[in-house]
């Protein structure tokens, strides 16, 4: 297999992977009267690191307006609350309730035991999570470019930004 079919054969098992996980989650979120957003947002609020609307709406990959209205949706449920951030008195923090938190467990639950990873060996997960982060990161742990694609991708960028730098001068 030359490396633009395994290429391919890798975005089509990521894809079949995302439909599985989605398909589960849609019931699950059916079942909580949630949408499939309002799951995904649960599921980045887990994290426990501090978001905003606008990191949410980053991580959901949404405008800012649309998160916000997510969120009003999801504070209605009682399932999450604006906070004051604490070095930012302008900026709101978005924390789960008592209420989010144990529908969030439940998301996390129904997720892991339904994973498509669960047929693994922990061994074989700890590799595949390896793998997985040098590919959505682009560099190995060792610094170096995961591959020649990365590689004259950098490059290229660095050739566009100097180009840029020198049209600037």
């Amino acid at each position: 297999m030359d490396d633009r079919q395994l290429t391919e054969e890798l975005h089509d098992s990521l894809f079949a992977i995302r439909t599985q996980v989605h398909g589960e989650l849609k019931e699950l979120a059916r079942e909580a009267g949630l949408t499939d957003t309002q799951t995904d947002a649960l599921w980045r609020l887990s994290r426990g690191q501090e978001m905003t609307a606008r990191r949410l709406a980053d991580l959901l990959q949404c405008d800012a307006s649309t998160a916000t209205s997510m969120i009003d949706r999801l504070e209605k449920r009682g399932l999450v609350r604006r906070v004051a951030h604490p070095t930012d008195r302008r900026v709101k923090v978005i924390q789960l309730t008592a209420e989010g938190c144990a529908l969030r467990d439940r998301v996390i639950q129904h997720t892991t035991e339904h994973s498509p990873f669960a047929h693994l060996d922990h061994e074989s997960r700890l590799r595949l999570h390896t793998l997985l982060r040098e590919a959505i990161d682009g560099r190995r742990p060792d610094g170096e470019a995961t591959g020649v694609e990365d590689s004259v991708q950098v490059e290229d960028s660095t050739k566009a930004k100097d180009s840029v730098k020198k049209e600037q001068q």
